[in-house]
């Protein structure tokens, strides 16, 4: 009986915080695809070792990347945006939360006219000291599937 009590009293805490992060997932990203990155940057900090790899494929960036002036630019990226995100699975422990997400935009991005971007997205948060700090973001436009034949040409490097 003692374990089934820490059990549930570590349980409820890692749900308070799952709760938090995606919050605040949803709030950044809500406010980064309206080009607002200044909420963006207040609601969301990079670990030191920040990878993302984005949507439109290629080399993983790192959070040493992201100047100020990246920073900037991205927020230039997308405009006039609005967001939601569904969660799919979330993974806790006392100092790493990963969230299973799918994400749906209706926005502008680059100079493309507004369209829908629906997103498959894993985030990984990781605690460091009081602070939670996002460290890694993967995400894909695949939510509605391809097929095998699609995805073998992508791998191939066909487009």
């Amino acid at each position: 009986m003692a374990s089934e009590t820490a059990d549930a009293v570590l349980d409820s805490g890692h749900e308070s915080v799952v709760a938090e992060l995606i919050k605040r997932s949803a709030d950044s990203n809500a406010a980064l695809m309206r080009g607002d990155i200044d909420t963006y940057r207040t609601l969301i900090a990079y670990t030191d070792d920040f990878t993302l790899m984005s949507p439109f494929g290629g080399t993983p960036s790192h959070g040493s990347e992201y100047t100020p002036e990246r920073m900037e630019a991205m927020g230039r990226f997308f405009k006039n945006g609005v967001f939601r995100q569904e969660v799919v699975q979330s993974y806790a422990s006392a100092d790493m939360v990963v969230l299973a997400l799918i994400e749906y935009q209706n926005v502008e991005v680059g100079e493309l006219p507004t369209q829908e971007w629906p997103l498959r997205v894993t985030l990984v948060y990781c605690r460091e000291g009081a602070k939670w700090r996002l460290a890694h973001r993967h995400a894909d436009p695949l939510v509605g599937g391809i097929s095998l034949e699609q995805a073998a040409a992508l791998a191939r490097g066909e487009r």
